[in-house]
């Protein structure tokens, strides 16, 4: 390989071996944490980068915006780092201290907004969008704009694709949590001529998806309050909601349980594919998205092993 960025995707999967409830099925998990920056996100960064380039949108000089919690951030960092390109990023401090750290030691000039009770609201990540925004209105500046670039589901397109090589045609169904929906919308359309349900995962606290209620939480990176513009619901066959403390609880199952490593979004994920699996029987095959590496949650307390979570 001539360049890092050649290594993004073609992550491994695994198969669950010991947290798997009695009914179910088997259950894979896709360890989307082996990209570089540690997250699927290193898929949607080069995708909207070269995506501007192949349009003349972005060009040597100029400067990237984006608002991110940080994998997002991270992997545009990263990509805009080696390609030479200045990457200005909006956060805010509701997010981990390693996503920040991470987003910075990649290169990102970092601006963090406060948020008013330390959750994740839909008035926080508007002030994070608007303030991007006002960014982007400066000379030379591309503003990838996530929520609203298409070039975000192609980018996940290659993570259906290696699912399938991975597991063949007969999988009965894949649940990803929604933040941009831009996963979910790739591998939809990679299975689109495929009988597996997709299926959308949300939390309970904001079931924006499922019955149009926004609400707070602290899964970084998803449930963001609205209905992201790419999400097509006619390509989703389920919605279904996930407890915060259930979600956290499964991913240091995942840890203590089966050795994989990673942040609540997954954890949340994988609690959704045994519930997916225990409806579907125990002849069905399911699939989950670990979106990305534990250790971006060290400091939140995600694995001080504590119970019941608000």
């Amino acid at each position: 390989m001539k360049n890092i960025i050649e290594i993004i995707g073609n992550t491994p999967i695994v198969k669950l071996q010991k947290i798997v409830e009695k009914g179910c099925g088997e259950i894979y998990v896709k360890l989307e944490a082996y990209n570089p920056t540690g997250s699927k996100k290193d898929r949607m960064a080069l995708a909207m980068i070269e995506g501007a380039e192949r349009r003349g949108l972005l060009k040597r000089g100029m400067t990237v915006v984006e608002y991110s919690g940080g994998s997002t951030g991270a992997g545009l960092a990263f990509v805009c780092t080696l390609k030479g390109y200045r990457f200005r990023l909006i956060t805010a401090d509701v997010f981990g201290k390693e996503k920040i750290g991470l987003m910075r030691s990649l290169g990102a000039d970092v601006e963090i907004i406060k948020s008013e009770n330390g959750k994740i609201t839909k008035e926080l990540i508007n002030k994070m969008i608007n303030r991007a925004k006002e960014i982007s209105k400066e000379p030379n500046t591309f503003f990838t704009n996530q929520l609203d670039n298409k070039d975000v589901i192609e980018g996940f397109v290659p993570l259906g694709e290696e699912i399938l090589d991975q597991l063949g045609e007969d999988i009965d169904a894949i649940c990803d949590t929604v933040g941009t929906a831009g996963t979910l919308m790739g591998i939809a359309k990679a299975f689109k001529e495929n009988k597996t349900k997709i299926i959308a995962v949300e939390p309970s606290s904001s079931p924006i998806l499922s019955k149009g209620i926004k609400g707070s939480h602290n899964v970084e990176g998803v449930g963001l309050g609205f209905i992201p513009a790419i999400y097509n619901p006619e390509l989703v066959d389920e919605v279904i909601t996930i407890e915060e403390s259930h979600a956290r609880q499964t991913s240091r199952d995942l840890a203590l349980k089966e050795g994989i490593f990673c942040g609540t979004s997954s954890g949340m994920n994988v609690a959704a594919a045994i519930e997916i699996s225990k409806k579907l029987g125990p002849r069905s095959k399911v699939v989950a998205i670990a979106c990305d590496t534990g250790l971006k949650y060290l400091s939140e307390g995600l694995f001080d092993n504590k119970k019941g979570e608000s």
